[in-house]
């Protein structure tokens, strides 16, 4: 075994080519190294979903303390428009998530 195959091993005894359904050893490692950018994306967005549900639960405790109601359903339609003009169709869709997730009760 030539010492690239060695290093491309993971912990579960597969190649690295086995657990990225990769052909090469070489594409394999680009796939791994990627793997890794998306896990580290996925946690700062992890993490700015999070933030942003606390700046809307700040904003609905303000409205419905001054007596409005807790969703602003005009402004989600522009959150709406966003999303979709950035990224297409998928973009509602995530924009009906993020604002689902951002409804949280005051």
């Amino acid at each position: 075994m030539n010492s690239t195959a060695v290093a491309a091993e993971t912990l579960t005894g597969k190649t690295l080519a086995e657990e990225t359904g990769a052909r090469t050893d070489e594409a394999a490692a680009l796939i791994a190294g990627a793997r890794e950018r998306i896990d580290s994306l996925d946690d700062r967005i992890i993490g700015l979903v999070q933030e942003r549900m606390a700046v809307s639960a700040v904003i609905q405790e303000a409205r419905v303390t001054s007596g409005g109601r807790r969703v602003n359903l005009s402004r989600e339609m522009e959150i709406l428009g966003q999303y979709r003009d950035a990224l297409g169709k998928p973009g509602t869709s995530l924009a009906m998530t993020l604002l689902e997730l951002c409804r949280g009760r005051v």
